[in-house]
Formats: C-alpha cells, structure tokens, sequence
C-alpha cells in the first residue's frame, strides 16, 4: 500500500490501495497511522461527514478494510492538526509502565485517567504517548480500556500480532479477568448476565450503552472474591468485548460498579467516596491468550488507591480468596 507523505497529504485526496498489511485493520487506525499527528476527533469527523470512503462508498470508523479495497483519504490542512506533540514528561511516564514485550506485543499497566486514544475532548491518549515515546516503532492499539478502567492494555509492535489477536479476540479465544467492586450484597456468590447491548447517544452526544433485545450479544460472568457490609470485591470475566460491557452488565443486575458515574448508584458513590474512592472501581487484572503456539499472561496487581478503599471498607465478611486471578 502507498503511504504518501506529508506534504503529499496537503495537496489533495489520495486514493490509496488496501495492501496486504493492512488487510483486516479497521478504518479509524488505518488512517491514524496514515495521518501521523491527525487528533482521532478530526479522524471520526472526517469519517461521520462522509469524506472519507472505501470503494466509493460511506464507512463507519470500525468498517474493517480488505485487500485491494480503495481508500479515499481527504486532505488534512496541517493547522487541523491539533494539539502539537505530547508532553515529554507524560509520554516518559506511560512507557515506565510497560509489563511487557516483544517483537510483536508491548503491555502496559495502563493508569485510570488516561484514555487509550485520543478524541472526543482528549489530545493524547495511550496510543500517542507511547509512540512519541518510541517514535521509531510501528504501534498500534488491540483493544481498548475506557478511560477510568486500569491496567492491562495489549498493543501491538507487528502487524502479524496485531491481526492474530485481534481475531483471537473476535473468536472469543481470549482470558480477559477484572477486578470490580460492585455496589450492595449480590445475593449469589456467582451469576452470570447474559443480555445483548445497544450504544446509543444522548443529545448532547455522550455514548452510552444500553440492554436492549436488538443489541449485541454479551455474556458476563461474575464471581464473588470479597464481601463487604455494603459491597462486594468482585472478578469478573467477559466472554464478549463490548462497549461498556461490565459497568451495564453490573448495573443491570442491580449491583453497579462502585464510582460509575453514568451507570452508578449516587448515593453508594457518595459514601464510598467519603472511603477514599475518587474514580471507577475497574481493574483490568488478567489477559491470557495463546498465539502461534506460544502462551502469554499479563496480569497487573490492583493499583494502590483501589486497595485503600478496600481496606477503608467497614465489617468484611469473610475472605473468599486472595484479590486477584483466582
């Protein structure tokens, strides 16, 4: 595939050819890493005004493209492109966080806060800081966190890692296990929700997400690990990937995770916050999976201010099993 430089890009629209390496990769990365420095709000706009397209016709940012597929890319005035360069200092800071990795994975324990790309009121995210912190390497993102969720975050430093998991992913053959606390006295130590989500937005345009019978299917499975007067340590495990999946999942069952603050209780968010919980209780503690023939585990311990609010949490009863993969 021709990737055409800087100045190329300035002078009009390129209509590319999909190659090979980019066979499978959605529209949204494609052209992040065709349009270096381009914010990924400009990206989505460019994509929702219909300015970019794929054989002629509209695309969604999660249309996946096929080789020999031929991609409209629009020009990008170099006054569109935003923000400028991350900080030194923050993208010096995430690269200290890496777990992991090889020729063609690199894994961080990602801190709440820090969105995995860009966008939507957000200038640098995970993917932009890593790569102003190796900016000799190709990286791109696998999967995403949302922004308050921490830890475990695989990306990519091969095309070959990059598809193979995320096909893994779609298959279903992946591990991924978090830690949540979840908001009053599940009456059973394990339950399972089972209930297709829709994304939707508000008017002002937060996306949220929903259940609703034309959905997507999601399955969630949740096992208690603590118990608390008021609220419960739990692990969760997804056999789905969708947006928001465990927050509504877990509100759907009557238990929100503590700190929501769209799908949350108010009120247990008001007296946890009194305990020290300043953010989303979500842990992305585990992903496992096993690509051409080799076995990888990454796990990330829970982060320090997530065990206070646990140790700040009044008449534990019982302990069922160290916090963590059980």
């Amino acid at each position: 595939m021709h990737t055409a430089s800087p100045s190329e890009r300035s002078n009009g629209v390129q209509n590319l050819e999909i190659g090979a390496d980019r066979d499978g990769q959605r529209v949204d990365n494609a052209l992040a890493a065709l349009l270096k420095g381009v914010p990924r709000s400009l990206i989505y706009r460019l994509v929702r005004k219909g300015q970019v397209r794929v054989n002629g016709k509209r695309v969604k940012p999660d249309t996946r493209l096929n080789a020999g597929d031929t991609l409209r890319v629009p020009p990008v005035r170099t006054a569109e492109r935003g923000a400028g360069a991350p900080p030194e200092g923050r993208a010096r800071e995430l690269n200290e966080r890496v777990i992991f990795e090889d020729k063609h994975f690199l894994v961080i324990d990602k801190p709440s806060g820090v969105a995995s790309h860009g966008g939507s009121g957000v200038d640098f995210g995970v993917i932009e800081l890593l790569r102003a912190a190796r900016p000799q390497e190709s990286i791109e993102l696998v999967h995403r966190l949302d922004r308050d969720t921490s830890g475990v975050l695989v990306l990519a430093r091969s095309r070959a890692g990059l598809t193979g998991l995320q096909a893994l992913i779609r298959e279903g053959q992946t591990t991924k296990q978090y830690l949540a606390l979840l908001t009053g006295r599940p009456g059973r130590a394990k339950f399972d929700v089972n209930a297709p989500l829709r994304k939707f937005a508000l008017q002002g345009g937060e996306r949220m997400v929903r259940v609703a019978d034309d959905g997507k299917p999601a399955l969630t499975f949740f096992r208690e690990v603590e118990r608390y007067a008021d609220a419960s340590l739990m692990q969760v495990t997804i056999d789905t990937g969708r947006t928001h999946q465990i927050r509504v999942h877990a509100a759907h069952a009557g238990h929100p995770v503590a700190g929501d603050p769209k799908y949350g209780d108010r009120e247990a968010n008001q007296r946890l916050k009194a305990k020290g919980l300043n953010r989303l209780f979500l842990h992305a503690a585990h992903f496992e999976f096993e690509l051409n023939e080799r076995a990888y585990s990454f796990s990330a311990p829970l982060p320090d201010d997530l065990r206070a609010v646990l140790d700040a949490l009044p008449a534990r009863v019982g302990v069922k099993r160290q916090r963590g993969k059980s």
